[in-house]
């Protein structure tokens, strides 16, 4: 029997989820019902679906499945919108003002730092290859908490990121598990313009943070920017902002978070 499920909206920087309170673990949905919730038109729509449930060792569990409805990595844009999410409802963060998480077995922290705007700290980078190439075509990869190729290019608005995104996504003789494809274009010594091709949502999204992050830190790495905070400008034409140690191994997300609406769905 389907019943009644209040969810709310989120958008950070175009990338957009469908987020439900299941701290009571009263909710199951499977693949079927996240993906037809996901798919615009005829659902609520969203580019993913986030559970936040109970954490034995922090203030929430971060729960995130794709809009194909199966379960993703981390989404950086997700966990700052799950952060925003969990304090509309009430979770406290603790006294230096840190929202404590988890999402698939790795611990975050996050702050709000103003107004509709979460701070969030990533995961320590993995997996780094530097030149790959691609049949004449060269890229570079980092795991951020989803994998990611980053190829430079010129033109960025002429880029055909759903066909070559694709292509490149399904490259399993390269990137085993398929990969999340981003196309940046270097505007200054600290800023860049991004667009991505999401493994799991198939499709060219308006923002992603982790593909956010992974520009920045490649683009630092390979020297076509010099600063240690690298503002991302992304499809929707919010800026993200990522900052990081000079070992790269401390890492910041910073980006707005918004509630656009809240509603009850009838699903399960």
């Amino acid at each position: 029997m389907r019943r009644e499920i209040p969810f709310s909206k989120l958008s950070g920087a175009g990338n957009d989820f469908i987020i439900m309170d299941n701290r009571d673990r009263s909710i199951t949905l499977e693949a079927s019902a996240i993906r037809a919730l996901c798919t615009r038109r005829t659902g609520i729509g969203a580019d993913g679906l986030i559970l936040i449930e109970p954490s034995e060792t922090a203030s929430f569990s971060m729960l995130y499945h794709n809009a194909d409805g199966l379960p993703g990595t981390m989404c950086g844009n997700g966990g700052r919108c799950a952060v925003w999410f969990a304090r509309s409802i009430g979770v406290q963060p603790d006294a230096g003002g840190c929202f404590r998480f988890e999402a698939n077995g790795d611990p975050y922290q996050a702050w709000v730092s103003g107004p509709e705007t979460v701070r969030l700290r990533m995961r320590e980078p993995r997996g780094i290859r530097d030149e790959i190439d691609l049949g004449g075509q060269y890229c570079a990869f980092i795991d951020t908490g989803s994998p990611h190729a980053v190829i430079r290019t010129e033109g960025l608005d002429a880029v055909d990121v759903v066909g070559e995104g694709r292509a490149i996504r399904h490259r399993t003789d390269i990137f085993p598990g398929g990969t999340n494809v981003n196309f940046i274009e270097v505007t200054a010594t600290d800023s860049i313009d991004l667009r991505t091709f999401e493994r799991g949502v198939e499709d060219e999204t308006l923002a992603c943070g982790t593909g956010a992050v992974a520009a920045a830190l490649l683009s630092r790495r390979l020297g076509m920017t010099s600063a240690d905070s690298i503002r991302v400008r992304v499809k929707s034409g919010d800026m993200l902002n990522v900052t990081f140690s000079e070992d790269m191994r401390e890492v910041y997300l910073t980006g707005p978070a918004v509630i656009v609406y809240t509603g009850v769905v009838k699903a399960g």
